[in-house]
C-alpha cells in the first residue's frame, strides 16, 4: 500500500512500482490537472517549416488585386473559376481548392485567417533566422535561452503546481519555441514511449531504482527524471496499442497525421497538456511548385487540411466538456513567398504572410488589414507587407484562451496588443512588465542588437 502523501506527482511518484504492476490494466479516467479551477487549454502549435506560399493558399479571386496577382503569377496562379477553381471565403479572396476539409470548418466559423502577419519590426529572408525569431518571439534578438512557449508556462499563474505532461513536442525535435522547458516530452509513437528493458519483473526493479535516483536531487536534471518516468508509467499503460480516433476522423498518411493523432491521444488521456508542437515541413517551393490547384503544393496543402480537420473532428464529442473546446490551434510559417513567380515554376522568400486559428471556441473569418498588391504597395517592391505583427495572434490565444497576460515576458519588446476577436474568452489587461531590459539587457541597452536588418540567405 503506498502510504506517501497524495499530490497529483506525489501519487505517482510514490505509487510507481505499483503502477508498473498493473501492466495489463488501464486507468478509466486520468484527471490529474482537472479539478476545474485551474485552466485546462491546450495550445497547439503548428509550424509550417520552409514558408509557405500564403499567396496561393488564400488567393485574391476578385478587383485589381486579383489582376495584379494574376501577371505576376501566369503560371501559379489558383483559378478564380472553373477546374480546380478556389473555395470562396468572401467576395475578395478565396481558399486554395485542396484545402477543402479547412474550408469546411471555415464556413462553420471554427477557421480564423489573418493575412499579412510577420514579423513588420524585422524582416529576413534566412530560414534560420526568421524561424528563430519568431519561435523565440523576439524579432530580431537571438540571444535568449527560452522560447516563448516556455515563458508562457513559466509565468502563468493559473496552472496546478504540478502537471504530468504540461509540455509535448511531437516528433523528433523540440521547438524552438519550446527551448529552455526541462518539462518538454519528446513523443513519436505512444506505443515505443516506454520503458523496454528486459522482463516485467526486471523493469519494476529498475523503475524503482531510478525513481529513487531522481527524487535524491531537486535540479532540473533530477525533476526532469522523475517527470519521464510519470509518463513513461501513465502513456505505457494507457497510450500504447492500436488508436482509433473519434467519430470517424481519418489523418493523412505520414508523419504530419500520426503526429497530430498522438496529441489528440494526448489530450484524451488527461495529463494536464498545455501545449504541444507539431511541425510540416517542405514549404520551400522555389521550383516545380506546380500549377496553382494542382502538383506539389497542392499535395502539401491537402495533407496540411486533412490532418487538421481530422484532428478538430476526433476530438469533437459534444456536450459540455468538449475537447475541441479546451483546444486552440495556431499554425503559421518563418514568412511568405515573394509575389511574382521565378523561372523555375516557383517562388522565393518572400515576407508577409497568412496565419491560421483553428478551435471549438475560435470566431471564424478573414481578419486584418489586407495592403493590397499594386506596385506600390509592396514592401520593397517585391513582396506582400506586413499589417499585423504574429505577436498579436498569439497573444490573444495567450489572454483569451489561456488566460495569461504576462505578455511583456512572454514577448519582451512587444507593446502593440489589440484583441482582434479571433477566439472567445476573457479580455485581461495585457502586463508589459519584464520586457527587453530584463532579457537581453547588454542588447537593450546599447539600442539593439546589429542584427536589426534586412537580412537575405537562404
Amino acid at each position: 500500500m503506498c502510504t506517501d502523501n497524495i499530490t497529483r506527482r506525489g501519487f505517482l511518484v510514490g505509487c510507481s512500482a505499483g503502477i508498473a504492476g498493473l501492466a495489463g490494466s488501464r486507468f478509466n479516467t486520468l484527471a490529474f490537472a482537472g479539478d476545474g479551477v485551474h485552466n485546462q487549454e491546450t495550445l497547439v502549435v503548428v509550424f509550417l517549416r520552409g514558408g509557405i506560399d500564403g499567396l496561393n493558399f488564400m488567393p485574391p479571386i476578385a478587383g485589381s488585386d486579383r489582376g495584379h496577382y494574376e501577371t505576376a503569377r501566369p503560371g501559379l496562379q489558383v483559378p478564380n473559376s472553373g477546374a480546380g477553381a478556389a473555395l470562396g471565403l468572401d467576395a475578395q479572396f478565396g481558399m486554395h481548392p485542396s484545402a477543402a476539409p479547412l474550408h469546411e470548418l471555415y464556413q462553420d466559423g471554427k477557421l480564423a485567417l489573418v493575412h499579412a502577419t510577420g514579423m513588420p519590426t524585422e524582416s529576413t529572408r534566412s530560414h534560420f533566422d526568421a524561424m528563430d525569431y519568431i519561435e523565440l518571439g523576439t524579432p530580431g534578438i537571438k540571444g535568449t535561452s527560452s522560447g516563448w512557449l516556455t515563458r508562457h508556462l513559466q509565468s502563468a499563474t493559473n496552472l496546478p503546481d504540478e502537471i504530468i505532461m504540461p509540455s509535448l513536442a511531437v516528433g523528433s525535435l523540440q521547438q524552438v519555441s519550446q527551448l529552455g522547458n526541462y518539462e518538454t516530452i519528446n513523443l513519436t509513437d505512444p506505443g515505443n514511449f516506454r520503458f523496454d528493458s528486459g522482463a516485467w519483473r526486471w523493469r519494476d526493479a529498475q523503475r524503482t531504482a531510478l525513481r529513487r535516483l531522481y527524487q535524491g536531487g531537486s535540479t532540473n536534471i533530477h525533476l526532469a527524471g522523475t517527470q519521464a518516468l510519470d509518463a513513461v508509467d501513465i502513456i505505457e499503460l494507457n497510450g500504447g496499442g492500436n488508436y482509433t480516433p473519434s467519430n470517424g476522423a481519418v489523418y493523412p498518411a505520414g508523419s504530419f497525421g500520426e503526429n497530430l493523432q498522438v496529441v489528440a491521444q494526448m489530450i484524451k488521456l488527461n495529463l494536464g497538456l498545455r501545449v504541444a508542437t507539431v511541425d510540416l515541413g517542405g514549404w520551400d517551393t522555389h521550383e516545380g511548385q506546380g500549377d496553382g490547384s494542382g502538383g506539389y503544393f497542392a499535395g502539401l496543402v491537402g495533407e496540411l487540411s486533412q490532418g487538421l480537420a481530422a484532428l478538430y473532428t476526433d476530438l469533437d464529442s459534444g456536450g459540455a466538456d468538449n475537447p475541441v473546446n479546451k483546444m486552440t490551434v495556431v499554425g503559421h510559417s518563418e514568412f511568405g513567398r515573394r509575389f511574382g513567380e521565378n523561372g523555375d515554376g516557383g517562388s522565393d522568400h518572400g515576407y508577409g504572410n497568412v496565419m491560421m486559428v483553428l478551435g471549438g471556441e475560435t470566431n471564424g473569418g478573414l481578419y486584418g488589414s489586407w495592403p493590397g498588391l499594386a506596385p506600390g504597395q509592396l514592401f520593397e517592391g517585391m513582396d506582400l507587407a506586413v499589417t499585423t505583427d504574429f505577436r498579436q495572434v498569439l497573444s490573444e490565444l495567450l489572454i483569451r484562451r489561456m488566460g495569461n497576460n504576462q505578455i511583456g515576458t512572454i514577448f519582451p519588446g512587444y507593446l502593440g496588443y489589440s484583441p482582434m476577436g479571433l477566439v472567445q474568452g476573457t479580455d485581461l489587461p495585457p502586463d508589459y512588465s519584464g520586457g527587453l531590459s530584463s532579457l537581453f539587457s547588454d542588447d537593450f541597452e546599447s539600442g539593439g542588437p546589429s542584427s536589426w536588418t534586412i537580412v537575405n540567405g537562404g
